[in-house]
């Protein structure tokens, strides 16, 4: 039985530094990774370059003009999600920059935490809106690009006043890439 047992440890020992290092190099590729700082702290967010590349082009492009900088959250639904990027406030507002062709994943599903680009009617009408899950929400798959995951500050996210639209909206004291964060 020990042999067994030593032989499962050396065998699993590869498969579990491989997860390891896969998990280290996520939590480390600050490139693809977004700080949204709010008025109760930090959330952060991994972005998914292999899912929406050109999402997530134009979210790190927004953060680096400051454009989510003072944005407020303009529709916030309990037990579904809270959407922002709008400099209007109104749902209707976006960026300078043209509208991006919709990145629709069939194997990423929405989830709590997940973050998505919001749209139109038009398939290829995102620009800047986004909004954070609270809950799964199925009937999103495959309908709406998803460029982000919530890895930390979930709890500040479930804080955020709730209204459609809200009235005096928490807003984004500030949004940067963590690559680009001076120590």
């Amino acid at each position: 039985m020990r042999r067994r047992a030593l032989l499962a440890c050396i065998v699993a020992t590869p498969v579990l530094e491989t997860m390891m290092s896969e998990a280290a190099d996520a939590a480390t590729d600050l490139d693809n990774t977004v700080y949204l700082d709010l008025e109760s702290g930090r959330v952060t967010i991994q972005l998914l370059p292999d899912i929406a590349p050109l999402h997530v082009a134009r979210v790190k492009q927004l953060c680096r003009d400051k454009f989510y900088d003072g944005t407020p959250f303009h529709r916030v639904i309990e037990g579904f999600m809270a959407q922002g990027g709008d400099p209007t406030g109104t749902g209707t507002g976006g960026s300078k920059y043209p509208n991006i062709p919709a990145e629709f994943s069939k194997v990423r599903k929405f989830l709590r935490g997940t973050v998505g680009a919001a749209r139109s009617q038009s398939p290829d009408s995102a620009n800047s809106q986004f909004y954070i899950m609270f809950a799964p929400a199925p009937f999103l798959d495959g309908q709406y690009t998803i460029w982000g995951q919530v890895t930390s500050g979930m709890e500040l996210v479930d804080k955020i006043k709730r209204g459609e639209p809200v009235r005096n909206p928490d807003r984004i004291v500030h949004m940067q890439v963590a690559s680009d964060v001076k120590n």
